[in-house]
C-alpha cells in the first residue's frame, strides 16, 4: 500500500525518523511498490528498499536517526 503523505506512515517510522528521512522512506517505498507490482512479496521488498534509501543519508544513534556527517 503506497503512502500519500508522511502522516500515513506507520507510527514507529514517524516516531523515530526525522521528517526528511520520512519523506525519503515514503518516496522510496512508493517507487518500489510500483516497480515490483507483479511480485507477491512486493510490500516486503518495498520496505527493504525504503530502509536502504534512508540508510544512505541517515544513521541510527540509539533509538533515533540523524543525518550522516
Amino acid at each position: 500500500m503506497p503512502y500519500s503523505s508522511n502522516d500515513d506512515l506507520p507510527d514507529s517510522i514517524r516516531r523515530h525518523l526525522p521528517v526528511h528521512a520520512q519523506s525519503i522512506f515514503r518516496e522510496a517505498f512508493n517507487h518500489a511498490w510500483e516497480t515490483y507490482r507483479a511480485r507477491a512479496d512486493r510490500e516486503a521488498i518495498a520496505r527493504r528498499v525504503a530502509w536502504a534509501a534512508v540508510k544512505r543519508g541517515y544513521e541510527k544513534i540509539g533509538r533515533d536517526w540523524a543525518p550522516k556527517a
